[in-house]
């Protein structure tokens, strides 16, 4: 994109260069040309104006008092009844000259060397020629830093773009000045925020959908369970069926369920927390900084969980904007292994979570801080589509914790190991 602005700008500059170049430079060259006949053609009239005072007279021709009319180099001839009257010499081949009528049907013909006018032109054109060069080197610089400036909100654009269909609906604030633009932006936020209510909505239906429906098997296989040992042969039989029918069923439900959690994680893989970690954490890093706060990384080297990047971004950095919106003190993030699973804290030295409000902390639309409640709901519902959880373990401090599955031994082969970024 940059290169088709920097092309397009460039384009229109060379064709506004030439444009105005080439009419300028005809332009010039005619007036120095111009100029130079017209100064002589005034030098052959004031002559012309001696001589006939002079016919007038009736005094004989005489260039001497004209001589001094004549410019350096130049050649007079004077054309009369009483015969041809030159003064100076020829100026050589294709000279400027200007021939004036007198009296008694004779010219004054004054002629100098065209050389010093053709000077005078080259020296116009290349003036021209070095304001054109200026020009489109002037306009080269413009189109350059014109296309950056372009260039780099579009590539934030299409990033933005490129993360929210990753999964990644956080709100982004930059905007960039160009009104088109800007309305882009907006419109993806917009849409973060739709998807975002829309991800959750699905997450909540379907665990209550599943909720449900267990339940009621639950149920039904326990009455069946009780009627396949009634005393009446016929209708144990039918109860047993029946049963099994329900087994069945339960078993297609957990399958599907299974299936819908696959589809949602296809994306997840395994990820090396202490570079991923760290690179989230230095975009929360200045904003905490900003108010007076740290923020540190703890994570062993070598961590391995199985997440999708944009889901595991989008939720840490939930928890970090709740830490900096409700929290006080230093933040701090850290990893560990525990019983077959990671374990990722987020925690703060703030006041945490009232009583009345930690069971609830995770329901759409709870919110301690005026908020809209929206993003520790949002947060909990990507990490579950990930195959993990996410707790509030302790209240007072406020810690967060999300457990990730560990990744299988055939996963891991061909994960490129990061060591330049250690933990903090």
């Amino acid at each position: 994109m940059r290169t088709r602005i920097l092309r397009a700008i460039l384009l229109a500059v060379a064709v506004t260069g030439f444009a105005l170049g080439i009419p300028l430079g005809y332009t010039a060259l005619r007036l120095v040309d111009d100029g130079a006949r017209t100064d002589l053609a005034a030098r052959a009239q004031r002559i012309a104006a001696s001589i006939d005072d002079q016919i007038a007279s009736g005094r004989a021709i005489d260039l001497k008092p004209v001589e001094v009319g004549v410019p350096e180099g130049g050649h007079l001839v004077v054309t009369s009844a009483d015969g041809v009257r030159e003064f100076g010499k020829t100026p050589g081949p294709d000279p400027l000259s200007v021939e004036v009528p007198i009296a008694q049907q004779g010219t004054v013909r004054l002629e100098v060397s065209s050389a010093p006018m053709h000077t005078a032109q080259y020296q116009v054109a290349a003036l021209v020629v070095l304001l054109v060069v200026l020009s489109v080197s002037t306009g080269t610089v413009v189109a350059t830093v014109t296309a950056r400036k372009l260039a780099m909100p579009l590539r934030h654009v299409a990033s933005r773009a490129a993360r929210l269909g990753a999964g990644d609906f956080r709100h982004d604030d930059r905007r960039h000045g160009v009104p088109e633009l800007d309305l882009v932006a907006d419109a993806l936020d917009k849409s973060a925020g739709a998807l975002a209510q829309l991800v959750q909505r699905e997450r909540e239906l379907v665990g209550d959908v599943s909720h449900q429906l267990r339940s009621r098997l639950t149920a039904l296989q326990l009455r069946l369970e009780a009627l396949s040992l009634h005393p009446e042969p016929d209708m144990a039989v039918e109860a047993r069926a029946a049963l099994e029918q329900a087994e069945r069923l339960a078993e297609v439900l957990n399958e599907m369920l299974a299936a819908a959690r696959a589809a949602r994680a296809v994306g997840a893989e395994p990820l090396d927390l202490g570079a991923e970690l760290s690179a989230i954490a230095e975009e929360w890093r200045d904003p905490l900084r900003s108010v007076g706060r740290a923020l540190r990384v703890r994570v062993p080297e070598g961590l391995l969980a199985r997440a999708t990047p944009a889901r595991l971004r989008e939720a840490i950095g939930v928890l970090l904007d709740n830490a900096l919106r409700h929290g006080e003190g230093q933040v701090v993030v850290s990893a560990r292994r525990d019983d077959g699973t990671i374990v990722v804290e987020v925690a703060d030295g703030g006041a945490g979570v009232p009583d009345e409000l930690a069971h609830h902390i995770f329901e759409r639309g709870v919110s301690g801080g005026g908020s809209t409640g929206v993003g520790l709901a949002l947060a909990r519902a990507l990490v579950d589509a990930d195959g993990g959880r996410l707790e509030l373990s302790t209240a007072r401090p406020a810690t967060f914790a999300l457990f990730l599955p560990v990744p299988k031994a055939e996963d891991v082969v061909g994960v490129t190991w990061r060591t330049d970024l250690t933990p903090r």
